[in-house]
């Protein structure tokens, strides 16, 4: 069964917190930004030539902090399964923002998909699912985070990086992890190891 009804779940932050990074379910805009911040470093240096699919797109943070930062991507498609929250994201990137969900419908092909924090509440066998459907969907690789710590939760979705190393060996792609970023956090990037820049098997990096 699913940890939390996600169309309720994001409907009721937004009412409450109104559009924001509350409004999203974010602890602040503070842990939003350092959480993109390590995705960014996850991704190549230049974006300017690739397309960027942001699953679970929320309101459309990711976009706008990619563009603060001077590092527009070739083209951007945002995702999201709650309809609020793809209007708004529309309205504030001014990109196509697509109402799927990402576990069942067909998936747009990109260079890279990249997820912040949409994985939080599915369960163990969801998130299998949408790791391999969005690596699937990408030409390059996957980039996400999740929470950290043991899977004992009946609302949040935790994971170690072993899991993940493990998962990708499974899913035939390299794995970089990064750590040490935030307390009960983790980023990793799968990448397709025809075009990955991965030289070993799997690379973890703890970040001060």
């Amino acid at each position: 069964m699913p940890r939390v009804d996600t169309d309720t779940f994001y409907r009721n932050a937004l009412e409450r917190y109104g559009h924001n990074a509350q409004g999203a379910h974010w602890e602040s805009a503070r842990s939003q930004r350092v959480r993109f911040a390590v995705l960014r470093r996850l991704l190549p240096a230049d974006l300017s030539a690739l397309t960027l699919v942001d699953v679970g797109c929320g309101l459309g943070d990711l976009f706008r902090y990619l563009e603060v930062q001077g590092d527009r991507p070739g083209a951007y498609v945002g995702i999201d399964v709650v309809e609020p929250m793809v209007e708004i994201a529309r309205l504030r990137t001014g990109e196509e923002v697509l109402l799927l969900d990402a576990l069942r419908d067909p998936l747009p092909g990109a260079d890279y998909y990249l997820c912040s924090g949409a994985m939080n509440t599915l369960t163990r066998e969801e998130t299998r699912l949408f790791i391999e459907r969005c690596l699937a969907a990408s030409r390059l690789g996957f980039v996400f985070n999740l929470l950290r710590g043991e899977d004992d939760c009946d609302t949040f979705n935790y994971w170690e990086p072993p899991d993940i190393e493990t998962l990708a060996r499974e899913l035939g792609a390299d794995c970089a992890i990064e750590t040490g970023y935030m307390h009960r956090d983790f980023s990793a990037a799968l990448r397709h190891p025809v075009q990955g820049a991965i030289s070993t098997d799997t690379d973890v990096v703890a970040r001060p």
